[in-house]
């Protein structure tokens, strides 16, 4: 066989390997969290979201071991992770506190919220058939008078199996706790007075 042909043999081979590669498989997070009996009328802005720079990328990243991490390329997040979250957590504050005035920032009706809440995410694992963690530190700032709390969530929820959307599952579970405690922080706030809220952090020193 000539070399031309050779060549074209070998291309031939070539794209139909390209062919039967199998296409990505896409994933989300989504708001599970319950509807809340009692509504309260106020205002939250959610933002910023932070993530760890290691799971900022479209391949879902999964830890296979101590201090070793794979990136999945034919499983990934169908829109940015820190967007996806931050849009997960709007929406479970929606239904937890009963408001529809929810919003992402920097959304201009953010700025005159009654509750500024941000989030740095410091870590964001996935171990498939084992769990998924979620440690954050947040603060809620009522914008009134500025009155800010701070705390620090950890969670970490049990993966059943090795599939993916299992993964995806518990790290829905994952944020819908943390949703909850910031949902049970703004409405420990509402119901607080400066003088009040003085006193409380007062005592955790």
């Amino acid at each position: 066989m000539s070399l031309v042909g050779r060549l074209g043999t070998m291309l031939c081979v070539l794209a139909a390997g390209c062919a039967t590669t199998p296409p990505a498989r896409l994933y989300m997070l989504s708001a599970s969290s319950p509807t809340a009996e009692t509504t309260l009328d106020v205002s939250v802005s959610v933002g910023p979201v932070s993530i760890p720079a290691a799971v900022d990328r479209p391949q879902i990243v999964v830890a296979t071991a101590a201090n070793q991490i794979r990136l999945d390329d034919f499983n990934r997040w169908t829109s940015p992770l820190q967007e996806n979250l931050s849009s997960v957590i709007a929406d479970n504050l929606a239904a937890l506190l009963g408001s529809s005035h929810v919003t992402r920032f920097p959304k201009t009706s953010s700025a005159d919220a009654d509750f500024r809440v941000a989030i740095e995410v410091t870590r964001f694992e996935s171990v498939p058939g084992q769990w998924a963690t979620l440690d954050a530190a947040w603060t809620v700032r009522r914008t009134a008078d500025g009155v800010v709390q701070t705390h620090r969530t950890s969670v970490r929820e049990p993966v059943p199996d090795n599939s993916v959307e299992a993964l995806a599952a518990a790290h829905s579970r994952a944020a819908a706790r943390l949703s909850q405690g910031i949902a049970e922080a703004v409405r420990a706030l509402q119901g607080m007075s400066v003088d009040t809220v003085q006193s409380t952090s007062d005592m955790r020193m």
